[in-house]
């Protein structure tokens, strides 16, 4: 996947993104990659934000894909509690589509069958 659209520039690095503006290279993700990231997309990251971007990178880890929008709220629900795994908690924190828009925070592949 070399369709490199545009670049970040973060310490001076410059970070290739995809059409889409997720990352080229996933070793390139870094908390400073994450808020240039979310700064593109007008968003300023809380420590909920980061919550849920340590937890979809703990997930990637484990099963190799970033998680579509139903398995991102159970995986929240389980790691964070039955306030925070709901659909309305992860849309006011990441607007329009959550598990799209937090796994391109957090560095990580774009969600396949994102619901």
């Amino acid at each position: 996947m070399s369709d490199c659209a545009q670049h970040l520039n973060v310490d001076g690095q410059a970070i290739a993104l995809d059409s889409e503006g997720y990352l080229v290279e996933l070793s390139n993700w870094s908390p400073a990659v994450a808020e240039q990231l979310a700064q593109q997309a007008e968003l300023p990251l809380t420590d909920a934000h980061w919550e849920v971007i340590t937890l979809l990178r703990e997930f990637y880890q484990t099963f190799e894909h970033a998680p579509a929008m139903r398995p991102l709220v159970k995986a929240v629900k389980l790691q964070l509690g039955e306030d925070k795994g709901r659909s309305i908690y992860l849309m006011k924190l990441f607007p329009d589509s959550p598990a799209k828009l937090a796994a391109k925070i957090a560095g990580l592949p774009k969600p396949t069958n994102c619901i």
